[in-house]
């Protein structure tokens, strides 16, 4: 086990790099010019600054690869991830005030997706080729093929217009009113946990119709331990 961790660890090394490399690049070939836009936009930082002490300022007139290590290197001996080009404020302390809302939406919606797919999952697998398993199956194909993005921009939109709401969309803090946090992160939890709840949905339904066509399970079904026809009908 600790080997398998140690191997997977190294695996990870190579991985980073190469997507923090790619990242990095995509990035500066994007078409336009971060520069002229902070310039048109007179942007905190650029307003004073000329077009060439600005790209001075931001280290943009050195090569490509030693932007590439001088960023790389601030962030592994360093933490520092720079500097936001908008908010001339550094990206550690971005992460830091966006994580733990990160963290709760993740919670949240992995908690939904498993109250989701573990039940249905299973009465699935057990209701093999009934018409409820091709219900459920149905609508795993359909939340999967749905992007997440697209669903959230359809609750926004609609809404307003058919009824007049929208969700609330300035953020408040679970410490400053938990019952408002809530009732603001349980629509967003709702739509990636239903869209995560038909990955958890389809594995489950395999890896309980692999469990039910297991030797010992059939042996139980053999002395009459169960009797249920669904149960038979899952290892045909």
């Amino acid at each position: 086990m600790q080997a398998y961790l140690a191997r997977r660890l190294l695996a990870l090394v190579p991985a980073l790099f190469f997507a923090s490399l790619i990242v990095f690049v995509i990035v500066r070939l994007v078409p336009g010019n971060v520069i002229d836009m902070m310039l048109a936009q007179n942007d905190v930082g650029a307003d004073k600054l000329s077009r060439d002490q600005l790209i001075a300022t931001l280290g943009l007139d050195r090569p490509m690869w030693l932007q590439y290590f001088h960023w790389i290197g601030g962030i592994l001996f360093h933490g520092d991830f720079g500097r936001s080009l908008w908010q001339n404020t550094p990206v550690r302390e971005l992460l830091g005030a966006r994580l733990p809302v990160t963290f709760q939406l993740g919670f949240m919606a992995l908690i939904i997706a498993l109250c989701i797919a573990l039940p249905i999952g299973i009465y699935s697998a057990i209701r093999q080729d009934t018409a409820g398993d091709y219900l459920t199956r149905s609508f795993s194909i359909l939340m999967l093929a749905v992007p997440s993005f697209w669903m959230g921009t359809m609750v926004m939109v609609f809404p307003s217009i058919w009824w007049g709401w929208s969700p609330q969309v300035n953020f408040v803090a679970f410490t400053d009113n938990p019952l408002q946090n809530l009732k603001q992160m349980i629509l967003p939890a709702i739509i990636l946990g239903t869209a995560l709840s038909a990955i958890t949905m389809r594995l489950t339904r395999t890896m309980m119709l692999e469990v039910l066509r297991q030797d010992y399970i059939r042996t139980a079904w053999a002395k009459g331990s169960w009797s249920s026809s669904g149960m038979r009908c899952a290892t045909r």
